[in-house]
């Protein structure tokens, strides 16, 4: 095999220049490979975190995935006569049993769960009116499902039990009522209630819509603000491994038959936007790879061409058709070899080349530049491809190397 090694390497040396152009192209292959899907991994790992720190894993609503089935059809579900458009029968909207729910999903182990009853509200500051979505919280449980502490920027979460109807809100809120900490609004429900809240803390969590209509209070004071006394609509829920929450809502639902979506279910549009993207960026690179492929492709069919006599006199010294076949073989997969670990080297620089560019605009979330991913599985998914496509492309040159008969050479050449 040793021989064979150093019969490949010389057959290489001896066309420096298209071997350097076939790993050069190979490399930077690798390399637009790991620098694009570091970008896109780095946004993509970002949303996905700033998503799961802002909503909780698992939601369990007061509703049903599907509705009731009508009377008349569970009585004659067979008849021939349907009947449709029924009124539903009214209802108290909420979770039922909510304080046994929550006691049951909290003996589940890895989870934590808090109960949380959201409506609308116009909230009414001098001549400014805002609707706004208030979710009334349990801060203490609220802190086991949620990172809204870490949010705040001003106040704490934990203050809405220091004042009256004490509120918070998104500072973008703030910002379109004209209100800052300690100032008090009046709030009015759907229900027709009307309290007057004061301004305890603010939140920012780079999340527009959430930052520009959301506010917690109380569990009690939105009880009480939305004429529900005693509703939770909501159970939020945080797991140890969020990798489990689709998996888990689905258990969940099955249990208790209230609607029950994991954060993936609720973003599921987003992350299709992702798949995507992650097919647009493989089909680019691998494009690029492909034509570095032909250029291995060149290189071991030109070799084979030029040594037909050589292989000739090396089938008739001994050596078999595997024999000729791994030789030219092992000169695609070394330019393959040898251009992914420069593509590496080469992909690692422009990682470290984009970290340096800065857009000098600011955004919400406080980033001015790539959100970059460096994910050991770019490399080595880039040099798999790489080592493939070159093994692909010495293939064919390959083995009709080892379809020469040596006989028909040897007599053609003379």
């Amino acid at each position: 095999m040793k021989l064979l090694w150093d019969i490949a390497f010389g057959m290489l040396g001896r066309r420096r220049r298209q071997t350097l152009v076939s790993v050069l192209g190979v490399a930077l292959g690798v390399a637009f490979f790991i620098a694009i899907g570091s970008v896109m991994r780095g946004f993509q790992t970002y949303f996905i975190n700033q998503t799961i720190d802002v909503a909780p894993h698992i939601t369990m609503k007061d509703e049903t995935r599907t509705p009731p089935a009508q009377p008349a059809f569970l009585a004659f579900p067979d008849a021939a006569v349907s009947v449709n458009g029924i009124k539903p029968r009214d209802r108290v909207r909420g979770i039922r049993a909510s304080g046994d729910t929550l006691a049951m999903l909290e003996a589940m182990p890895g989870l934590a769960a808090a109960p949380v009853l959201t409506g609308q509200a116009l909230l009414r500051y001098g001549a400014r009116d805002v609707s706004a979505s208030i979710s009334g919280i349990d801060p203490v449980r609220q802190a086991r499902v949620s990172n809204i502490s870490k949010d705040m920027i001003a106040g704490r979460i934990e203050d809405l039990r220091t004042a009256a109807n004490g509120i918070v809100i998104g500072d973008g809120l703030a910002m379109r009522l004209g209100l800052s900490m300690g100032d008090s609004f009046s709030a009015i429900s759907p229900a027709g209630v009307t309290l007057s809240m004061k301004v305890v803390g603010l939140f920012r969590t780079g999340i527009q819509s959430l930052d520009q209509s959301a506010g917690y209070t109380l569990l009690t004071v939105n009880q009480v603000l939305q004429n529900r006394p005693n509703v939770v609509n909501r159970i939020e829920m945080r797991l140890a491994d969020v990798t489990q929450a689709e998996p888990m809502a689905r258990l969940i639902e099955g249990r208790f038959a209230n609607r029950t979506e994991s954060w993936e279910e609720s973003n599921r549009n987003i992350l299709i936007v992702f798949v995507i993207q992650n097919a647009i960026m493989y089909s680019v690179t691998g494009a690029i790879l492909l034509v570095a492929a032909f250029g291995i492709f060149n290189i071991v069919s030109t070799v084979v061409f030029e040594k037909t006599r050589d292989i000739a006199i090396m089938k008739s010294l001994g050596f078999t058709e595997g024999d000729i076949q791994r030789l030219f073989l092992i000169q695609g997969i070394a330019a393959g070899f040898i251009g992914a670990i420069l593509g590496c080297a080469l992909g690692a620089a422009m990682i470290e080349g984009l970290a340096q560019v800065r857009f000098g605009i600011g955004t919400p979330a406080g980033n001015d530049r790539f959100l970059l991913a460096r994910d050991w599985r770019l490399y080595a998914i880039g040099c798999v491809f790489a080592l493939v496509s070159a093994a692909v492309a010495a293939l064919m040159p390959a083995r009709r190397a080892a379809r020469l008969d040596p006989v028909q050479v040897i007599r053609g050449a003379g």
